[in-house]
């Protein structure tokens, strides 16, 4: 698993039940909200400082989503991504990274597709029993309980950059 984090440069997440904890909640006038943790948003921001580029790929499309992303200052937003593997191939395209250089986040079967060609495929705590099978990692937290930033963390770690990017905290 380590030699497989040394090598990536970009970390794409899905959205319900990642980087949120899949609810999904609409008040009375059809707006919709979500929930997202500030630690998974920090470890986001981290691993960006240390040149990891951050990503999303979503089956939904959302407002939210869009404003979330433009707030972590994520480009890469692919939404009403029933097939997954079409914008993975594209940001691929886009970015001249392989496979190997690409790790995913995922915690549902639409997300299967995507975990068996990424170099790095994790999911959260509660991702449903059938994704378990295909990732390298399984998180303590469950998605939007800081699943997210524990892959954050360790990719910081293993490849070597947590100390440079958290040295400023310890002052």
């Amino acid at each position: 698993m380590n030699e497989r984090i040394r090598n990536i440069r970009l970390l794409l997440l899905d959205v319900d039940g990642v980087m949120t904890d899949g609810r999904i909640i609409f008040d009375s006038n059809g707006v919709e909200s979500k929930f997202f943790n500030v630690k998974d948003g920090h470890g986001i921001k981290m691993v960006q400082r240390a040149g990891i580029e951050v990503g999303i790929i979503s089956g939904r499309g959302s407002v939210v989503v869009s404003n979330r992303a433009a707030e972590l200052g994520i480009s890469l937003v692919y939404q009403k991504s029933l097939d997954k593997l079409t914008p993975y191939r594209e940001i691929l395209e886009r970015t001249e990274l392989t496979d190997e250089q690409v790790a995913f986040m995922g915690d549902d079967v639409i997300d299967i597709p995507v975990l068996r060609r990424v170099g790095f495929a994790a999911a959260p705590a509660d991702a449903v029993d059938d994704v378990f099978p295909f990732v390298h990692f399984t998180s303590r937290n469950r998605g939007g309980w800081g699943a997210v930033r524990e892959v954050c963390d360790l990719l910081l770690r293993e490849q070597g950059k947590w100390d440079e990017i958290t040295s400023r905290y310890f002052l």
